[in-house]
């Protein structure tokens, strides 16, 4: 092994301090510096199926001093670590959580949507500590996660007594109707902006939730509902409330106003509590925290990398790249627009293919891919790579192959051949980075109780099961990031007078090729509806928000990309590493639609 530089021991120190500092603020954050215990609880569920589910407990609360409980439920592709701003706020208010992975989520049994959306075993599970006033317990979801505690009150009718719909409905995809008695007290915090209102309150504009009679027949009037004012009785648990903070759906899970609300509504109808105010809220310190640690992990990966190819084992992959031979002049901005476009205008309708093709994501014919989001997206995912692939062989042989170029300048060959063995030792080297990088998660989950996360984008530790999923989808997506690794680092490696860019000049313009397409499709999307209308899609709100993780998860495959290309002068390393990435991200964060 040869000594690496001062410069990669000292990034390599950052990127753990980073991972240390943020675990330690996200931790010292949900446990309200030591005031709260939280506690990773699994049990037994409705027809046998094992829940999982993060609880809070505030200090002094005890069998003797039982407090009020709430039952805190994500939504649909999200898990228990998303509620995390409502359950450490109603915890620092003197509150019991439970935060629940609905079924197929998280680390709860498959499949998805069943036990009520994961609601049934809730209540029950909360009554049965004896550290809770079984007479006191309030009911929190968010999106599908509302779905589950209305389903959850139908069957516990005398088990709770109020309930917040964060983005929710009743009556939505098999959830109960809601009239003027159930549920029994409600506060609804339903955003100004939120894209499911068509789906959720059958009004394609938010705003004009108020004006929909699903609404008004909740809120028993024949009015438009007033966003504020309080309709029934609380002692009757008739009461009704409307919050509309100015938020998108996700953006929910972020808003000091909407977590604001809860707290606001389980304080006027749930008795206990210390009165802390609304207000006063330290939750987004604890997303402070998780960034960080976020940026620490990734940052690792480079570090990690270069330490590891000094080793004798892989040095021989520490090679300079060949001559670059990419597009030229305007073919080079043709070739870098259909890269920004295409996957764009692809998106909606290549994820649809697998329903079209009848892949019922519930269906054992389907069992090798299990996770429906995930499933739609390897879809786009592999086209796109087809399309990708049969675009730059053409270029190759209608213009660059006159120039001299094979496979060695697009760093796919080592001179005009295949190297197998380099190829095998490069997955072997990608294998150790991102096992060295999931070392350090599974070590800020052990200690701290914290994961790697940005609003609902996760990177979490993966159950056995998960890992199986993560098998299962790994070679369909790495067959799309050699693609894409290839066209970054032949057709469009970025050159000025023939010279070579910066590393870092080089990593920004590839970022800049991967993410400007999803960040101009939020623009087009969200732009309309924020002035007042709907989504320029309404119909796909769902992959519409789903897009928006695409943006982080292309700029990790951007650095990645560029940063092992300029180190081992080929694509293979960056682009198994990528693929292993995204789809440990994307597995262990989805839902899991069929029961092994």
């Amino acid at each position: 092994m040869t000594n690496p530089s001062k410069r990669t021991w000292i990034i390599l120190a950052v990127a753990l301090c980073l991972i240390l500092v943020g675990d330690l603020l996200a931790c010292m954050t949900q446990t309200d510096w030591g005031k709260i215990k939280v506690r990773d609880v699994r049990f037994v569920g409705s027809n046998g199926v094992i829940r999982s589910a993060l609880l809070y407990v505030p200090q002094g609360v005890t069998k003797k001093k039982p407090a009020p409980g709430i039952v805190a439920i994500h939504g649909y592709i999200n898990s228990r670590e998303t509620q995390d701003g409502f359950a450490i706020e109603f915890a620092r208010r003197g509150y019991v959580v439970l935060a629940l992975d609905e079924t197929g989520h998280g680390y709860s049994d498959p499949p998805a949507f069943s036990g009520g959306f994961g609601g049934l075993d809730g209540i029950p599970y909360m009554r049965s500590l004896d550290i809770v006033d079984p007479d006191n317990i309030g009911l929190e979801g968010h999106s599908m996660g509302g779905w589950a505690i209305v389903t959850g009150a139908f069957f516990n009718q005398d088990g709770y007594k109020s309930m917040v719909l964060e983005g929710s409905s009743t009556g939505t995809y098999g959830a109960p109707d809601g009239s003027a008695t159930f549920p029994r007290n409600l506060g609804l915090v339903y955003s100004e902006w939120d894209e499911f209102s068509a789906l959720m309150w059958l009004t394609p504009v938010p705003k004009d939730v108020v004006k929909g009679d699903k609404l008004k027949t909740l809120f028993n009037t024949k009015d438009d509902v007033v966003v504020g004012q309080l309709y029934g009785s609380i002692a009757d648990g008739t009461a009704r409330k409307l919050y509309m903070p100015r938020n998108t759906h996700p953006w929910d899970h972020l808003s000091i106003e909407a977590i604001g609300d809860a707290v606001e509504w389980f304080q006027a109808t749930l008795q206990g509590g210390n009165g802390l105010p609304p207000a006063d809220q330290t939750w987004y310190w604890k997303e402070i925290g998780n960034l960080i640690a976020l940026i620490g992990m990734i940052l690792l990966l480079f570090p990690v990398g270069k330490l590891l190819l000094a080793l004798n084992f892989f040095k021989g992959l520490a090679e300079a790249p060949a001559e670059a031979k990419p597009a030229r002049g305007i073919g080079w901005w043709i070739c870098a627009a259909i890269l920004v476009i295409l996957p764009i205008v692809t998106y909606f309708p290549f994820k649809e293919l697998p329903i079209t093709l009848g892949w019922d994501p519930a269906s054992a014919a389907i069992a090798f891919f299990p996770e429906g989001i995930t499933t739609q997206i390897m879809f786009w995912a592999v086209l796109n790579g087809l399309i990708a692939l049969v675009l730059f062989v053409i270029w190759h042989f209608a213009f660059n192959r006159k120039t001299g170029a094979n496979g060695s300048n697009y760093g796919l060959t080592w001179g005009t051949a295949l190297d197998w063995g380099k190829i095998g030792k490069s997955f072997l080297l990608a294998v150790a980075i991102a096992f060295i990088a999931y070392l350090t998660l599974a070590f800020s989950d052990w200690l701290f109780k914290v994961d790697y996360r940005i609003w609902f984008f996760a990177v979490k530790p993966m159950s056995s099961l998960h890992f199986l999923i993560f098998l299962c989808y790994l070679i369909p997506f790495a067959f799309f990031y050699v693609v894409l690794a290839t066209v970054l680092s032949g057709q469009l490696r970025p050159l000025i007078k023939n010279k070579e860019l910066s590393l870092g000049i080089e990593m920004l313009i590839n970022v800049a090729l991967l993410v400007l397409g999803f960040i101009g499709l939020m623009l087009v999307e969200y732009i309309p509806l924020m002035a007042g209308g709907t989504l320029a899609n309404p119909a796909e709100p769902l992959f519409t928000i789903v897009a928006i993780q695409f943006i982080p998860l292309m700029t990790i495959a951007a650095l990645a990309f560029t940063y092992f290309f300029r180190n081992t002068g080929h694509i293979y390393t960056g682009a198994f590493l990528v693929a292993m990435l995204v789809v440990w991200i994307v597995v262990a964060s989805q839902a899991i639609h069929f029961a092994f």
